[in-house]
């Protein structure tokens, strides 16, 4: 959140998730008591609440795998992008494997600008400058197959 903001002037929230597991499941929960009680007022479930006034792409990363994340995209608004540690890793500390896999800061800052500009809220020069300045190889191999 602080390169975000300090670096490009995106303002970013940023939230720990300890079960994205338990989310879905209050959300499914929630699914199924709203289909039962059509004349109810509907409920909301957690992460919908949350992330309601949400203006800009969330940017989920994990150590596990991005299935884990994953789990809740139907109740996350707008573009989301997941990062997780798919693959076989040979790293010997979580620093390393988090920059293996490209879940590291300088790659969730990059999913955050490269998603702004899909979304057409930034011009793709300042993915293109952020991958350089981050240090980021662009010719790396893809994680999952090396």
């Amino acid at each position: 959140a602080q390169i975000l903001e300090k670096e490009y002037g995106v303002p970013a929230d940023v939230y720990s998730v300890t079960s994205f597991s338990e989310l879905r499941r209050e959300a499914l929960e929630i699914d199924r008591w709203n289909r039962l009680h059509p004349g109810e007022k509907p409920r909301v479930p957690y992460v919908a609440e949350l992330l309601k006034n949400c203006t800009g792409p969330v940017v989920a990363a994990t150590d596990y795998m991005r299935t884990v994340p994953d789990q809740i995209r139907q109740w996350v608004p707008g573009k989301y992008v997941t990062l997780g540690t798919d693959g076989y890793g040979r790293s010997d500390s979580r620093a390393a494997l988090r920059q293996h896999f490209e879940v590291d800061r300088s790659h969730i800052v990059l999913a955050a600008l490269s998603a702004l500009a899909d979304e057409g809220k930034i011009d793709r020069a300042t993915v293109t400058k952020a991958i350089r300045a981050l240090g980021i190889d662009p010719n790396k191999p893809d994680p999952m197959k090396s």
